[in-house]
């Protein structure tokens, strides 16, 4: 399993349904922290509207690193 695949497993078994935009291997919480979370749509339904803030309480670095390293 990739590391990319270990994050995208750690993330959806903290939140089944969040949706988020990173950019390359999520490896350090500097890396975490530049994820592109997806809060909302645009009234035209066009445009996705994101933060780089963590809107999930449950999903931190934290947990997502703990899961991600018992994947090895």
């Amino acid at each position: 399993m990739t590391n990319l695949e270990k994050f995208w497993t750690a993330l959806f078994t903290l939140k089944s349904d969040v949706q988020a935009n990173v950019h390359g291997d999520i490896l350090t919480e500097d890396n975490f922290n530049n994820i592109d979370w997806t809060t909302g749509v645009s009234e035209d339904g066009k445009t996705a509207i994101t933060t780089q803030t963590n809107p999930h309480s449950e999903i931190t670095w934290t947990k997502v690193k703990e899961l991600m390293d018992s994947y090895d």
